[in-house]
């Protein structure tokens, strides 16, 4: 790819910017917002998210004009605006678009229930390839804490696809001497690896919360992966993801950044505050919360051993206290150190 083509980013949230600014090192960038207003005011400030803006970066909201000049388009959105935004670019792309996402949720394809099966639930990668027919997909997944990779500090993703040439392409445009970008062909495993996890970064926030201590952190991270592993290889995704950077790596960064969404959600769970005042209070969506719901419902269908997640859930859907939830997590029956590997 010609790095003075122009290349896409639809989300001017703080991962979404951070992206665009590291792309505008190589390439010229449009970064789409929300709505035509928050595209004038990061045009005026010449900052988004708190983060200065890259010269190289040009501000619009009109997604014909990024889909006619840049071939290749990361899509970083909330998941619950995702299927909508890919409706609403679906009109402007062809067959030669490469669309990889930064986006870590699920998307529901029924009304929420207690019934839900593994069909019923896409990945954002699954969400484009249905709603707008491309083929040449990928995501962005690992520890990639916004702040810290808007601070310049060393930082590594995983490019995860099933197409060669997508991998080559996100390596090569996203790649610098402070970010390192490794790549993964278990496209699935390596989406919910970032999915998942989220679930487990409010339990450890609110572990954090109630001072428990280092050696309950590491517990709780133990059997955290343990539960993802779990839960994706009943999903059907391969083991070899939630042991890279994707998995363990994400894991760790987020269950013991206060920089996470979803670390702070449980943190201030801890502290004594309800789920409704966290979530109307937080300008940016902390994925973790309504992934919960899911794994919870999608568990329960098929009677999956997920003991944090259903914790998780509790405190979260159903005002358990949080402390109680604590308590039991640090006692959760376990006799096998590693039970997930025959």
């Amino acid at each position: 790819m010609n790095q003075s083509q122009e290349v896409g980013v639809i989300g001017a949230g703080s991962f979404g910017t951070a992206v665009a600014n590291l792309l505008a090192e190589k390439s010229p960038v449009i970064l789409v917002a929300s709505n035509e207003a928050q595209a004038n005011i990061i045009r005026s400030s010449n900052q988004s998210a708190g983060q200065k803006l890259n010269a190289n970066i040009q501000v619009t909201h009109d997604l014909q004009h990024l889909a006619s000049n840049c071939k290749v388009i990361f899509p970083i959105i909330p998941s619950q605006d995702f299927y909508s935004c890919m409706v609403d670019l679906q009109p402007y792309l062809n067959a030669d678009h490469i669309l990889i996402h930064g986006t870590k949720g699920l998307h529901l394809t029924t009304e929420i229930s207690a019934s839900i099966r593994k069909e019923d639930l896409l990945t954002m990668t699954q969400v484009i390839e249905k709603v707008t027919g491309i083929k040449k997909t990928g995501c962005l997944a690992g520890p990639n804490l916004a702040r810290e990779i808007a601070e310049g500090k060393p930082a590594a993703t995983v490019v995860a696809s099933s197409s060669q040439e997508v991998l080559d392409i996100g390596q090569t445009l996203l790649r610098s001497s402070n970010f390192q970008v490794l790549w993964n062909d278990d496209l699935y495993g390596v989406e919910l690896c970032g999915v998942i996890k989220n679930i487990m970064a409010i339990a450890s926030g609110a572990l954090s919360g109630f001072e428990l201590g280092e050696n309950a952190k590491a517990l709780l991270v133990n059997r955290s992966m343990v539960e993802m592993i779990h839960i994706g290889t009943h999903m059907g995704a391969g083991l070899k993801a939630f042991l890279g950077v994707a998995g363990i790596g994400d894991l760790m960064a987020t269950c013991n950044s206060p920089k996470s969404r979803n670390f702070t959600v449980g943190y201030r769970l801890a502290k004594g505050e309800s789920a409704q005042q966290i979530m109307t209070s937080m300008e940016e969506t902390a994925e973790g919360v309504n992934t919960t719901r899911l794994i919870y419902h999608l568990s329960e269908h098929y009677d999956w051993k997920t003991p944090i997640t259903k914790l998780v859930y509790k405190v979260l859907f159903e005002k358990f206290p949080v402390q109680n939830a604590m308590g039991l997590l640090m006692k959760l029956p376990a006799r096998e150190d590693i039970d997930f590997i025959d």
